[in-house]
């Protein structure tokens, strides 16, 4: 950061930069330097893979009040009362083809998220086990048959599937790209789309630009959004992948990483 900039705004990744994976909850520290925060005068918001519905555990533990949220990374952005003011959803056009993909693989879990609505393509016991395995929660929605979203507007798709698979699925869906959180699932998003974009757009929303922005994250969909921002902080539980892409790599979440990397940019009230 050169001494021309300054930090007017923070991002935050929800699971993982936030939210303890081991406790499921946002350790003090957090919460400390999120006041901290808003009390030196910057903009506040959270950069999620969530769906809006899913917004509602993480206000419950927190209970803070952000200036926007970006969702489903970068696909829906709101402000603090989560009324939307952008929205970029899967290309209709292309689900089609992804529903040919699906046929084709049946051993992919796909779960679909509408603006108001969650849904999983069909049941696996074997991506249960792969999910358990990474200490994961299950993809554990109502099943429906994905035709639903040649009449429905798609945001995003968790897709559970081994990373050797993101190219090939991008070549047969065409519009959409995989941004990998890890080796379990990737979420599918639009090609043009992605935390970037959605930060982008909030921040030209409170006329600021990325360049007077701090991000943390910890997971690949993060990365882009990291190298975007005026200062990228990967946690220290991020793969290495991640930390690579940051300019500074904090302590773990659970081990006080938003509150000693929030002391190290000087960003406290």
């Amino acid at each position: 950061m050169t001494p021309m900039q300054k930090i007017k705004a923070a991002f935050f990744d929800i699971d993982g930069t936030l939210l303890s994976f081991a406790t499921r909850r946002v350790p003090a520290s957090a919460a400390r330097a999120l006041q901290g925060m808003r009390d030196a005068g910057l903009r506040l918001f959270i950069a999620s893979g969530r769906p809006p519905m899913y917004l509602t555990p993480l206000q419950k533990e927190l209970d803070f009040r952000f200036d926007g949220y970006v969702l489903t990374n970068g696909q829906c952005c709101t402000d603090a009362d989560g009324v939307p003011f952008y929205n970029q959803p899967l290309p209709a056009a292309s689900v089609p083809a992804l529903l040919r993909w699906l046929e084709e693989h049946p051993d992919v879990v796909c779960t679909f998220c509408e603006a108001d609505y969650v849904y999983d393509n069909r049941h696996s016991e074997a991506v249960n086990a792969r999910c358990r395995a990474a200490g994961m929660g299950l993809p554990d929605h109502p099943v429906e048959d994905p035709a639903r979203a040649l009449t429905r507007v798609t945001y995003q798709l968790n897709a559970y599937m081994p990373p050797d698979l993101d190219a090939p699925f991008a070549a047969a869906v065409p519009g959409f790209k995989a941004v990998r959180w890890n080796d379990v699932f990737a979420d599918i998003i639009p090609a043009d789309g992605g935390k970037t974009e959605g930060m982008a757009r909030m921040l030209a929303r409170f006329g600021l630009t990325p360049a007077e922005a701090i991000a943390f994250g910890d997971g690949g969909n993060d990365m882009e959004m990291l190298r975007a921002a005026g200062i990228g902080v990967a946690m220290g539980n991020a793969a290495p992948a991640v930390q690579a892409a940051a300019n500074y790599v904090t302590a773990s979440v659970d081990e006080d990483g938003i509150w000693k990397a929030a002391r190290h940019f000087h960003l406290l009230g």
